[in-house]
C-alpha cells in the first residue's frame, strides 16, 4: 500500500481514469448476464478489493473508520450506490460513448447544486459552460429515439447528478474518509443487484469478467483516485479525468466495434469543452 502512496499523485489519478475507462468494453464483453446479474458480480469483487484497502489501510481501526464518518459517511456511501447501479444499467442500455460523454457532467450539475444549496453564485463562464454542456448533450442524444437506449441515456444522468451530491457532502463535512463510504456504497449496490437479478447464477466467463470490473477496473480504479486526488489539485483531478471519457469509447471502437456516429462524438466534445472551461475557471479563483 505504501508503494502506491509514493507514485505522484497526478500519475495516480490518471492510472485510475484509465482503469475506469474499460468500464463500457467489460459491460459489452458479457454473455448473457443481464445489467443487474452484472452489478451483482461487479460489486462483489468490487467490495473484496475494498475490504483489502481497509484492513490493511486502518487494521485494527477498520470499524472505527465507519463510526467516524458517521452520518454523512453513511449518506454519502448510499448516494454513491445510486451512480453504480446506474453506471452497469447505462453502460447496458446504451452506448459506451454516450454514457462516457454524459457522466463528465458531473462538475456542470456540482455548479447547478452549488447555487441551490451552498448559496455559490454561478458567473457568466458558468453560465457558457451550462449552456455548452446542454448543447452538446442534445446533439448526442437526440437521435437516440429506440425507448431502451433513450432509457439507458435517461438513467447514465444519476451517475454524475450522484457524484455532484457526494461532492457536496464532502464540502460539508471534509473531514469524512471517502473509502469506507465506497465499502457502503457497494453493499447497497449488492443488495439491489441481488434483488432485481432474481437469479446469481452466470456462466464462469461472465463471473470472470464480474472480477474483472469489480477487482481492478472499478475497485483499482476509486483506490487510485482516492489517494491521488489527496496530493494534486481539484482542477487537475477534474481535467485528467476526462481521459475517462477518452479512452472509454475509443475502447468499445476497437473491440466490440461499437463505433459511435459522428454527431455523437461532436456533441462529446462540445460537453468535454464546457468542462474544461468550467474547471480552468475554478482554477482561476481557487489562485
Amino acid at each position: 500500500m505504501q508503494l502506491i502512496r509514493n507514485i505522484p499523485g497526478p500519475l495516480l489519478v490518471f492510472l485510475g481514469a484509465f482503469s475506469l475507462s474499460f468500464g463500457g468494453l467489460i459491460v459489452k464483453s458479457f454473455h448473457g448476464a443481464t445489467e443487474w446479474q452484472i452489478l451483482f458480480w461487479r460489486t462483489v469483487f468490487f467490495l473484496l478489493v475494498i475490504s483489502v484497502y481497509l484492513i490493511l489501510t486502518y487494521k485494527k481501526n477498520i470499524f472505527k473508520s465507519f463510526y467516524v464518518s458517521g452520518i454523512p459517511g453513511f449518506f454519502g456511501g448510499l448516494i454513491l450506490s445510486f451512480g453504480f447501479c446506474g453506471y452497469v444499467f447505462a453502460m447496458y442500455n446504451t452506448t459506451v460513448a454516450n454514457t462516457n460523454f454524459i457522466i463528465q457532467t458531473q462538475t456542470i450539475f456540482l455548479a447547478i447544486f452549488g447555487y441551490f444549496f451552498l448559496k455559490e453564485k454561478i458567473s457568466k463562464t458558468t453560465l457558457v459552460s451550462i449552456i455548452l454542456a446542454i448543447s452538446g448533450i442534445i446533439l448526442m442524444v437526440g437521435k437516440t429515439l429506440s425507448p431502451g437506449q433513450m432509457l439507458g441515456n435517461i438513467v447514465a444522468f444519476i451517475m454524475p447528478i450522484s457524484f455532484a451530491v457526494l461532492i457536496l457532502v464532502v464540502r460539508k463535512y471534509p473531514n469524512v474518509d471517502m473509502v469506507p463510504s465506497q465499502f457502503i456504497a457497494g453493499v447497497f449496490a449488492l443488495i439491489v443487484g441481488y434483488l432485481m437479478s432474481g437469479k446469481i447464477n452466470i456462466s464462469y466467463h461472465d463471473i470472470f469478467l464480474g472480477f474483472l470490473a469489480g477487482f481492478f477496473q472499478l475497485g483499482f480504479g476509486f483506490i487510485f483516485i482516492t489517494i491521488g486526488a489527496q496530493r494534486t489539485p481539484s482542477a487537475m483531478v477534474g481535467i485528467i479525468m476526462l481521459t475517462e471519457a477518452i479512452f472509454g469509447p475509443l475502447w468499445a471502437w476497437l473491440f466490440v466495434n461499437e463505433k459511435p456516429p459522428m454527431i455523437v462524438i461532436a456533441g462529446g466534445v462540445i460537453v468535454i469543452i464546457a468542462v474544461l472551461l468550467q474547471f480552468f475557471h475554478q482554477y482561476k479563483l481557487s489562485k
